[in-house]
C-alpha cells in the first residue's frame, strides 16, 4: 500500500511516523512537485492541482479536516482535479466537536451574562448594573446541523437555552426545534443569537448578510466558526453601527491571517480569534484516517465520504 501525504505547513515527520505505526504495511511519503509515482491513497490539506489531477490508480483522497470546501471549489473550477470515481473522505469530529462546544459556550455565556458589556464599562471606569438576559428571551439558532452543529445544538439545549436549528433538511434532535432549507425566515424570527456552522457551498456563500441580520431580534449576536466566506463583512459593520446587532464573535475570515489594517480590529463589539475554535488533533485524526484506509482496503463501509455535488 502506497500513501502520499501533503500539508502546506505541518511538520510532516510526526504524521508520517504516526500513520506508519498505525498502518505498518504502508509505504508513506511526502508528496513533492513532480512526484507522479503510484499511490493508493492521498492524505491532504489544500493539495495543489498537479498532485491529484490525472493520477492513475488512486483509491481515495482523505482530507486532514472536517471542512473540504477548498478541495471541492478546486474541483468545480477545474473538473478532473479529483480523478473520476475517486472518493473524497473528510474527518468526522476527530476531537473537534468538544472543542466547538467549548468555544460556543464561552462566547454564548459571555453574551448571555453581558460580560462583554461589563468589560467595556470597566475600561471606562463605570460601575453600572445591567439588566440580565432571561432564558425565555434568548433563543439561540444554530445554522448547520451536521456532526459538529448537532453536538453544539444538543449541548446548548441541555444547558437550558431555547435552541432552534436550520439546515438543508430538517433534522430530529432532542430539545431542538428544526427548520429546513425553505424555512430560513421562520428560523430567524425572534432568534437572539446565531451560531454559524454551515458548510461553505455556493448556496451558503455570503449568507450572513444584511437581509439575514434584519430578520433577527434587535440587538442580536453572531458567532461565526464555519468559514469567513459566509459573512458579508461590510454588512456586519453596518448592522453593528445601527444597533441591529450588538456584538459578534468571529473565528474565521475571508483572508487569513486578518490584515493589520482591517476595520474589525478597531471594533470593540467584535471578538476575534485566529481560527482556533476546533483544531485538528493529530492522534484523533490519524486514528480516523487510518481506520478509514483499512476499512476501504478491505471493502468495509467508510464514514465521511463527501458528496461533491453538495460540497460536504
Amino acid at each position: 500500500m502506497d500513501i502520499i501525504f501533503y500539508h502546506p505547513f505541518y511538520d510532516t515527520a510526526p504524521w508520517l511516523a504516526g500513520i506508519g505505526s498505525r498502518l505498518p504495511q504502508a509505504n508513506i511519503r511526502v508528496w513533492q512537485p513532480g512526484d507522479n509515482q503510484h499511490a493508493d491513497y492521498a492524505i491532504v490539506w489544500r493539495p495543489p492541482y498537479e498532485m491529484l489531477a490525472g493520477r492513475q490508480g488512486l483509491k481515495a483522497i482523505l482530507a486532514l479536516g472536517a471542512g473540504v470546501d477548498a478541495i471541492v471549489e478546486q474541483q468545480r473550477a477545474n473538473p478532473g482535479f479529483i480523478p473520476a470515481g475517486v472518493p473524497l473522505i473528510r474527518l468526522q469530529d476527530a476531537g473537534m466537536a468538544l472543542q466547538m462546544e467549548e468555544y460556543v459556550f464561552a462566547a454564548v455565556l459571555r453574551y448571555f451574562r453581558r460580560m462583554d458589556e461589563y468589560q467595556h464599562l470597566q475600561q471606562q471606569g463605570r460601575w453600572q448594573l445591567l439588566e440580565p438576559h432571561a432564558y425565555a428571551d434568548f433563543t439561540i439558532g444554530v445554522m448547520g446541523l451536521g456532526i459538529l452543529g448537532r453536538h453544539v445544538a444538543t449541548q446548548l439545549a441541555r444547558f437550558g437555552f431555547n435552541v432552534r436549528g436550520w439546515s438543508r433538511n430538517k433534522k430530529h434532535i432532542d430539545g431542538v426545534i428544526s427548520y429546513g432549507g425553505g424555512q430560513l425566515a421562520e428560523f430567524l424570527s425572534g432568534t437572539r443569537l446565531i451560531v454559524n456552522l454551515l458548510p461553505k457551498t455556493p448556496e451558503t456563500q455570503g449568507i450572513l448578510n444584511a437581509s439575514l441580520f434584519e430578520q433577527l431580534a434587535t440587538g442580536s449576536y453572531i458567532i461565526n466558526i464555519a468559514r469567513g466566506g459566509h459573512l458579508v463583512e461590510q454588512d456586519l459593520l453596518t448592522a453593528l453601527d445601527s444597533g441591529q446587532l450588538r456584538a459578534a464573535t468571529l473565528d474565521v475570515f475571508t483572508q487569513e491571517p486578518l490584515a493589520e489594517n482591517h476595520p474589525f480590529w478597531q471594533r470593540p463589539e467584535i471578538t476575534l480569534t485566529p481560527h482556533i475554535s476546533a483544531m485538528t488533533l493529530p492522534d484523533n485524526a490519524m486514528d480516523q484516517i487510518c481506520d478509514n484506509i483499512a476499512a476501504f482496503d478491505s471493502g468495509q463501509p467508510v464514514s465521511g465520504i463527501v458528496d461533491l455535488a453538495q460540497g460536504y
